[in-house]
């Protein structure tokens, strides 16, 4: 299936859908409606149709009977253990990343939008069931760092580390959000 950008699309086997903002090769960039983008395999996603073309949109049987029959299964790709464990999702917490005018905003300003928007993000990330995500918060005098662990610290479901030190340096924590949690 060919697609091009701006198309909606639906990801196979997880509740995500959203808009195609990049193509590169056999991946593509979705861009969730909560603004998130996200990488998968052209294979992993289907357009989405409204619902009247979806509905008897393929009257014809024998047409269906014949993809079918000639359709070849794709071999199973090797995923390497390092990249399974790869955070499913990322959030820059740069000032710069996160607002384009920061220009009348003071520290406090600042810090606050940033704790809003990773409160916002951990909580989606809640909601979808997302394990792994990482907050790229930079190292400077750690403010925001101690801000993020004391908001971590909240919550009963998540435990939170350090981020992988080559890929991020020091600049980043990694969440893990537990989903089978008993009340």
């Amino acid at each position: 299936m060919s697609y091009k950008i701006g198309d909606r699309v639906s990801v196979l086997d997880e509740d995500i859908s959203g808009l195609i903002t990049e193509i590169f090769d056999q991946r593509i960039i979705i861009e969730t409606e909560d603004g998130f983008a996200m990488e998968f395999s052209v294979s992993e996603v289907i357009p989405e149709k409204p619902l009247s073309t979806q509905l008897f949109a393929d009257t014809d049987l024998t047409s269906v009977i014949n993809e079918k029959e000639h359709s070849h299964k794709p071999k199973s790709v090797k995923v390497k253990p390092k990249e399974r464990s790869l955070p499913a999702m990322e959030v820059d917490l740069h000032i710069h990343q996160i607002t384009t005018s920061r220009k009348h905003m003071s520290n406090y300003e600042m810090l606050n939008l940033q704790l809003d928007t990773a409160r916002h993000k951990l909580e989606f990330a809640i909601r979808k069931r997302i394990q792994k995500i990482v907050f790229i918060h930079g190292v400077g005098e750690g403010v925001l760092k101690a801000e993020l662990e004391y908001l971590f610290g909240r919550y009963d479901n998540v435990k939170y580390y350090p981020a992988d030190y080559q890929k991020y340096g020091l600049g980043a924590t990694e969440v893990y959000v537990y989903q089978n949690v008993k009340p």
